[in-house]
């Protein structure tokens, strides 16, 4: 195992580049993460509560996060910007709720994530992993209607994608007062 080389100095510097520089190749720091966590969710079912509460936690945690709302301007193009933060997020949170598999956008970005062997974080907002696993009528309905659009090997590579992930140790949250 590597020892690491160290420089004498005054001891409150602030200028690291010495440091930095006598250290072996594996102990420097990489550059961080333009985003530490990338959230890939349903606007309409959970912007206004669960999304922005989690949000503004990690927000002001210090943590970056990508959300395409705040990050993305009207009439900006989106696709390139999306996948460039999926890629240069060190983590994305993935929110499955009742109408997350009738946004094409959502499942484009799922795909992607899993493309990019991305670390994904499911939470199940109001549904059950059984539902993205598809052993329920919620998504196999709406994956019904994007087949009958955009045809049959799109739509199962999502399917694919969405059984992968519900498979992944994520949360279960439930609304409260909802049984």
């Amino acid at each position: 195992m590597a020892k690491r080389k160290y420089v004498d100095g005054p001891a409150m510097s602030t200028d690291n580049s010495d440091v930095e520089s006598s250290l072996e190749p594996e102990f420097k720091s990489s550059p961080r993460a333009e985003y530490e966590v990338f959230l890939n969710f349903r606007g309409l079912d959970t912007c206004l509560n669960f999304i922005d509460c989690l949000y503004h936690a990690m927000d002001g945690a210090g943590i970056r996060v990508f959300r395409d709302d705040e990050e993305i301007r009207k009439g900006e193009a989106i696709e390139g910007k999306l996948e460039r933060a999926i890629k240069i997020s060190t983590i994305c949170i993935s929110i499955f709720s009742k109408n997350y598999a009738s946004s094409v956008w959502c499942l484009r970005e799922l795909a992607y994530m899993m493309d990019c062997k991305a670390m994904i974080l499911p939470i199940f907002f109001d549904v059950e992993p059984r539902d993205v696993k598809l052993k329920s009528e919620l998504y196999q309905d709406a994956l019904q209607k994007h087949e009958e659009k955009l045809g049959c090997e799109v739509v199962q590579r999502w399917k694919d994608t969405l059984k992968q992930v519900a498979h992944m140790k994520g949360w279960i949250s439930k609304i409260p007062g909802k049984v």
